[in-house]
């Protein structure tokens, strides 16, 4: 974390900020002075820890349960001119975390496997030409089964890509085709085997009450994954999202009998073969947890850049979240005249402590009270109605040191979020 001094001081005292462990206020844009270290409403003691998302927009083709930002590619997209916009977006935003380092970097999307190998080795390499990066940092890339060749994954590696994240949701070629997926089962096992030669770390993403499937089928699809012994399962119930084709024409799906049952073997499963349920959809062996989520869940900042883009950023006075343009036409349009954000907003005092409970409860280990203070600027006690309502209904524990979501609170955890809204 990075201390931070008053804003009146000359200095915001940094030890990730150079040789003098120091950033000089002169040295901040006039505009970020103005808008962002000004007084305001909280007094942050020191900033989070620092990640970095890459928003990759496009598909071969858009799932009908997808509501992330992707859109499919008809024509062949112009991939050196999105490279070119994200490095125009990040040099755009280098005055926002002046002097921060970065300690884990995500290249989601869409399907970031798409680009090739000379473009992601372009990518990561404007990154390191830019930001500070740790030199232990955790660096992800999302890959589709449908688009993985071996040389192309030997490539990423080399580039410094540390860790592949493969969506391949089943094994099982009539659910996959009654996903919209571009891969079949044996297609799945192939890009896990490719994987396992390029990667020491890699995440398999699961999902489960799918259209027609059965309780056996879905621990199928589980005992398949485990025997490649990735470092982290993500398992993830089937949901028809708003403004998907899903929700506006919806399979049969089990009923939620089933789908309880489904959840509680497949728990039941990773708890047998060794792995720790750290978060709601995720699990994994000691050690292997993803660095980057869990800054997420620990409230920690995000820069995001890239289409459709989210951002977290803490400064000493107050916390703020940006959107960038979402059409990746629009978006490389605007990052071109050096201003890619669509939307910007200061969170609200009063809901910071809903923000943070949206994350934190999402661990099933809960958080130490201290971070509360450390992430909001808020002390503990100005929640204390909602945590007594919380603790009265069986929703979670706690302590002087721990708060902590009981299995009913992670069992009705919408519920328990929503008493701190």
């Amino acid at each position: 974390m990075i201390p931070i001094k008053p804003i009146s001081a000359t200095q915001i005292t940094s030890k990730e900020s150079g040789s003098n462990g120091s950033i000089n206020i002169s040295d901040v844009p006039a505009m970020v002075q103005h808008n962002y270290l000004s007084p305001g409403g909280l007094s942050l003691q020191s900033l989070p820890p620092l990640s970095l998302y890459i928003h990759f927009p496009w598909c071969v083709k858009k799932c009908p349960y997808c509501d992330f930002n992707s859109h499919e590619v008809k024509n062949q997209f112009d991939e050196n001119a999105y490279l070119s916009a994200v490095r125009a977006d990040l040099e755009a935003a280098l005055p926002m975390i002046w002097g921060r380092k970065i300690y884990t970097i995500f290249i989601g999307g869409g399907t970031p496997s798409l680009m090739s190998a000379a473009g992601l080795d372009r990518l990561l390499s404007d990154v390191r030409t830019l930001l500070p990066i740790d030199s232990a940092a955790e660096i992800t890339m999302e890959a589709n089964p449908g688009t993985f060749e071996a040389e192309k994954f030997k490539q990423y590696s080399r580039s410094g890509v540390n860790r592949l994240s493969i969506g391949i949701q089943s094994f099982n070629s009539a659910h996959l085709s009654a996903l919209g997926r571009i891969h079949n089962g044996d297609e799945a096992q192939r890009a896990i085997a490719i994987a396992q030669d390029n990667f020491e770390n890699f995440n398999l993403d699961l999902m489960f009450a799918l259209p027609s499937q059965t309780l056996t089928e879905s621990i199928s699809d589980l005992d398949i994954a485990l025997r490649f012994k990735p470092n982290h399962l993500s398992l993830y119930h089937l949901t028809l999202e708003p403004n998907t084709y899903f929700a506006k024409f919806p399979p049969a799906i089990p009923d939620d009998d089933l789908s309880a049952e489904m959840q509680e073997q497949i728990q039941a499963r990773m708890a047998e073969a060794g792995y720790d349920h750290y978060e709601v959809s995720a699990f994994a062996r000691p050690g292997k947890a993803s660095r980057h989520n869990l800054n997420y869940w620990n409230f920690g900042d995000y820069l995001g850049i890239g289409a459709g883009a989210h951002s977290k950023l803490s400064f000493p006075h107050r916390i703020i979240r940006q959107v960038r343009h979402k059409q990746p036409k629009m978006y490389m349009e605007a990052a071109a005249l050096g201003n890619p954000i669509q939307d910007s907003r200061e969170i609200p005092k009063d809901e910071l402590a809903f923000e943070f409970m949206l994350n934190a409860l999402r661990l099933n280990q809960g958080f130490d009270t201290a971070l509360f203070f450390e992430r909001t600027g808020l002390l503990i006690n100005s929640i204390e109605s909602a945590l007594n309502l919380a603790e009265g209904r069986g929703l979670l524990l706690r302590d002087h040191v721990k708060i902590q979501p009981t299995e009913l609170g992670r069992r009705f955890l919408n519920d328990l979020q929503q008493l701190f809204l």
